[in-house]
């Protein structure tokens, strides 16, 4: 039997539950994209599916509505690929595992994808059912939304009519948003030479934190595994002589990154200083992280002895020096909206190879200067250090419009349909709404969703009651946009 086969609204988790059989994390969306593609075909709908696997699904309004302004929908097709340690998942060739927990659908070990498949499984239960009254639709399905917002760039909409645009890409049920952050992508490089050295190694990592979304969550100060990692490395550097074999941690630079592991080599001799130094600073990290990640933890383990391809010191300096002095996390905060995360950088990815130490930052602001003086402030540590910095995924910040029709729309069918005030806000993670405004003049959004929680980790859960509340919102809306 289906998990979801018991859920409200029945289409919509049917459609959800395929989506999470198809592979679809960032950079691999060709099977998902043509699953929608064939669902127009089935339905006799006109589509556009282009060189990116951007999709585009029109559907004439319903009886009475066929002159209709036209609504957007909009949501995106890839998903943050996260996994607990030990899980074994390809993400490239395998489905997920969901299985409900009370109120709650989840996925084993991994990333849930609600974020943004329920987008997906909404739109294609509204197109499937000529029973709903709506206006003319125009839906679009984007890629890569989450390493960059590439497919909302990349995507052609010249042939839209629409000027109202529903973006269901936000995760706090009766939260509505008007305005975003933009951002950039920044890798930082620097070239390193490795000698062989005689020695024990010993791996070091750190474990047990909450991890979560780069934008949504960086107000949180959880804490970063990379920039830990560089904390006890920079720690052990003045007491203990060690060279370094490996390092690497994070999975995406919009992730704050929750383990990392290195390896490092020194003479056997200093192992009860290392042990010792290494159960210090976790004593001292439960209590400066008691609130936000309570179950971080260091492990510390003998790997053997034996000759080793390590960093020659002059690298290792260097990594250390960018490692301990990166920024990372808020910088600044927002003047006009209390509480609001202004500027933000993330230290997601961290490697190191043969010749190259890298590490991937997801960097944001809504103000487009700050922005790249935050980039400019890693290219220099980055050439400081000897290195180079590539810059990718840039976007911009959507701007909150004082005039908007459809936040008053949706304002009075929320209130009728719960007898609440819907809150309007601005958020630090980036949307897809910002680079869309641009393609369509005088173009009305709103973006929203059900409430899920935990996103970009593998405790992700969505709510399955806020689920069909939700749902019921987008119906109502839409039977009130004659």
């Amino acid at each position: 039997m289906r998990v979801c086969e018991q859920l409200k609204p029945k289409n919509v988790f049917k459609y959800f539950e395929d989506l999470c059989q198809i592979p679809h994390g960032s950079g691999n969306t060709r099977e998902i994209s043509n699953y929608c593609a064939d669902f127009a075909k089935s339905h006799g709908l006109k589509y556009i599916q282009d060189e990116n696997n951007n999709v585009i699904i029109f559907k004439d309004g319903s009886e009475g509505y066929e002159n209709a302004e036209p609504v957007i929908i909009q949501g995106h097709l890839d998903m943050v690929c996260e996994k607990e340690s030990g899980v074994e998942i390809d993400f490239e060739k395998d489905g997920l595992q969901l299985y409900v927990d009370g109120d709650f659908l989840k996925a084993k070990g991994t990333t849930l994808g609600g974020d943004d498949g329920i987008a997906i499984a909404y739109a294609l239960a509204i197109l499937e059912d000529d029973s709903l009254l709506h206006p003319p639709l125009e839906v679009i399905f984007t890629v890569d939304e989450e390493i960059g917002l590439l497919g909302a760039e990349s995507v052609d909409l010249s042939m839209l009519k629409g000027k109202k645009l529903l973006n269901i890409d936000s995760e706090e049920e009766g939260i509505f948003l008007t305005s975003c952050a933009g951002g950039l992508g920044a890798v930082c490089e620097l070239p390193i030479t490795r000698v062989e050295q005689e020695g024990t190694a010993y791996e070091i990592k750190v474990t047990g934190l909450q991890g979560g979304h780069s934008g949504a969550e960086i107000h949180k100060e959880r804490g970063n595994a990379i920039a830990l990692m560089g904390r006890i490395l920079h720690t052990l550097y003045h007491e203990i002589p060690f060279t370094i074999e490996k390092l690497e941690g994070g999975l995406k630079d919009n992730a704050i990154p929750r383990e990392t592991v290195s390896v490092i080599v020194l003479d056997t001799k200093k192992e009860e200083d290392l042990l010792s130094m290494t159960a210090s600073l976790e004593q001292e990290w439960k209590k400066e992280y008691h609130t936000s990640d309570p179950d971080i933890s260091i492990q510390c383990r003998k790997l053997g002895e034996g000759k080793r391809s390590v960093l020659h010191n002059s690298s290792a300096v260097k990594v250390l020096f960018f490692l301990r002095n990166m920024p990372n996390g808020i910088q600044n905060m927002s003047m006009d909206i209390v509480g609001l995360v202004e500027t933000s950088l993330n230290a997601g990815i961290m490697k190191l190879s043969d010749q190259v130490f890298s590490v991937n930052f997801s960097v944001r602001s809504s103000v487009t200067s700050r922005k790249y003086e935050l980039a400019d402030r890693l290219a220099f540590l980055t050439e400081f250090l000897g290195g180079e910095i590539s810059v990718n995924g840039d976007y911009p910040a959507w701007e909150y419009k004082p005039e908007s029709k459809i936040r008053g729309l949706m304002a009075e069918v929320y209130w009728d349909l719960f007898q609440k005030e819907p809150r309007f806000e601005a958020i630090h993670a980036g949307l897809e709404c910002g680079i869309l405004s641009g393609k369509i003049e005088d173009l009305d959004c709103i973006s929203f969703g059900p409430d899920l929680i935990d996103i970009h980790t593998p405790k992700e859960r969505m709510n399955i009651s806020s689920a069909e509340r939700v749902w019921n919102l987008i119906i109502e809306f839409l039977k009130r946009s004659k």
